[in-house]
Formats: structure tokens, C-alpha cells, sequence
């Protein structure tokens, strides 16, 4: 396994959960991060990327304001804090990595296994 997600579980609608994505030293040397996920029934959809240097973040509106991605590259980890979190907000939460810094889920070519977030209203 190059990508190991997790800080998943229960949450309360307002509450906060901060997600971990840590990647083996397999991957590529310098590579984005992207967080991405799935609800049942629905396609994967974007989250939040950030790139190598930490220098660029790109959001989906829907987590605007609400979560910030950040990495740690001596750690070889990625983070995702996630703030006023909403019942919508409940799903597989994938990270990935990629040489490019991108909302597209066909630009990341390593996933981790996913962590579930579910938030209760």
C-alpha cells in the first residue's frame, strides 16, 4: 500500500475531524496530493489539492471555508481538517497523489483504501 488514509469516523454536524493521508516513500519523489470522496450511491467527487511545495491549494466550493489540506513532506503525510462539518459531508474520504495538482480524479494514478466520514445532524 503506497497511500494509508484514516482519522475517519463519527461526527456531529458542526463538529470537526481531521483526516491523515500517509504515503510510503514508493511514491514518486515529489508528487500533489488530492482528497477526494464518495457517498453512497454517488460518483467520487473532488475535495481539496494541494501541491508539492504546499504553495497551491484548490477547493471544492462545497468545503470552501470549512476544510483546509495541508502536507508535511518530512513526514511523508498529507492533511485534511475538516470544520463545521454538515450531514453531507458523509462519505469514503480517498487521498491521492499526482504529478499534477488537479480537481481531475483521472490525473491521480495512487489511491489509499478511504476512510469513513459520517456526520450525524
Amino acid at each position: 500500500v503506497q497511500l494509508q488514509a484514516s482519522g475517519g469516523g463519527l461526527a456531529q454536524a458542526g463538529g470537526s475531524l481531521r483526516l491523515s493521508c500517509a504515503a510510503s516513500e514508493r511514491i514518486r519523489s515529489t508528487y500533489a496530493m488530492g482528497w477526494f470522496r464518495q457517498a453512497p450511491g454517488k460518483e467520487r467527487e473532488f475535495v481539496a489539492a494541494i501541491s508539492w511545495s504546499g504553495g497551491t491549494t484548490y477547493y471544492a466550493d462545497s468545503v470552501k471555508g470549512r476544510f483546509t489540506i495541508s502536507r508535511d513532506n518530512a513526514r511523508n503525510t498529507g492533511y485534511l481538517q475538516m470544520n463545521s462539518l454538515k450531514p453531507e459531508d458523509t462519505a469514503v474520504y480517498y487521498c491521492a497523489a499526482s504529478m499534477l495538482c488537479s480537481s481531475n480524479v483521472h490525473d491521480y494514478d495512487d489511491w489509499g483504501q478511504g476512510t469513513l466520514v459520517t456526520v450525524s445532524s
